[in-house]
């Protein structure tokens, strides 16, 4: 029997409405898998379960949300033997989850996987820090790691829209930025900045319509809404059309970002759905090439040249 470890988080939004544990084991077990489960009992915790994991496990499945699932690819990135993880989405958006093609039913979730194929996929970082599908700055971001979690366990997704209505009222903020691409110099005045590997962010689907998981690039948009009228019109435009084609937004693709705050950033970056807290004005943004992914075969030929 192949070894499989199931890294949960008993936070996440849809544990609550998991079968019993049996049946993980008696799926795994069809597929030729002896699995454990592993539950994370605060922040990081995944991390150091999977740099603990003996080199002989097969499968490491992270059973939880976005930010369980950086977690357990950031623990991997930190092994000298790198395992093959696969994500089982039970957050509340599952950005990755949706964008991999998976459903709303975990265990289908489960047969999917491992009926799935092994594909690298690229995974940035900023500075040294990595993520798996976005790092994005700008008023309301906070949303995402800031939002109670009571509220989010009882409206799901709805819950993060409560959470920001109470704050539309605050002007949005500018930020002057000297950023370099490749051998490029570049300066501006932005409002948002989002740094991607997705097609899919904030539950918002096909923001991009040609991204791939190994082509070692991420894309940028710089975005400068300067109203919340204008916030509001950008967020319709993105849900109808490709990010690149919206008017406002300054679109890059590249491997290779270094960005500059010429004033103090006045919120803390978002990465993948977690907050990333620095004092730096100063970030670098780069690829790694190392993680091996079992996903479903659903959205394969879509997202992988």
């Amino acid at each position: 029997m192949k070894k499989c470890v199931i890294i949960m988080n008993p936070e996440s939004g849809k544990v609550k409405n998991l079968d019993s544990k049996k049946d993980f084991y008696d799926i795994l077990r069809k597929h030729g898998y002896d699995a454990e489960i592993k539950y994370t009992k605060k922040k990081k915790d995944a991390i150091e379960i999977v740099k603990d994991l003996k080199d002989d496990t097969d499968l490491v499945i992270s059973a939880g949300g976005d930010g369980t699932l950086n977690e357990v690819v950031t623990g991997n990135i930190e092994r000298k033997k790198k395992l093959t993880l696969a994500n089982l989405p039970m957050g509340t958006t599952n950005d990755v989850a949706n964008m991999y093609g998976y459903t709303r039913n975990h265990m289908k979730n489960l047969e999917l996987l491992l009926l799935g194929v092994k594909k690298k996929i690229d995974v940035c970082y900023i500075d040294e820090t990595p993520f798996v599908y976005v790092a994005c700055l700008g008023d309301y971001i906070d949303m995402a790691y800031n939002t109670p979690r009571p509220l989010k366990k009882k409206y799901g997704k709805l819950a993060y829209v409560l959470y920001a209505l109470k704050r539309i009222g605050k002007k949005i903020n500018m930020y002057d930025l000297k950023y370099k691409i490749d051998d490029t110099t570049y300066t501006g005045k932005y409002s948002f900045i989002f740094i991607t590997n997705s097609s899919r962010v904030a539950g918002v689907d096909d923001i991009y319509y040609d991204v791939k998981l190994d082509d070692n690039m991420f894309e940028i948009a710089f975005a400068n809404p300067k109203t919340k009228a204008e916030v509001l019109k950008l967020l319709v435009q993105v849900t109808t059309r490709d990010v690149k084609d919206v008017p406002g937004i300054t679109y890059y693709q590249t491997n290779n970002l270094e960005i500059e705050f010429l004033n103090s950033p006045k919120t803390s970056w978002c990465i993948d759905g977690e907050e990333y807290k620095s004092n730096n004005k100063k970030f670098k943004f780069r690829v790694d090439k190392s993680t091996k992914m079992l996903m479903p075969k659903e959205n394969v030929e879509k997202l992988f040249k």
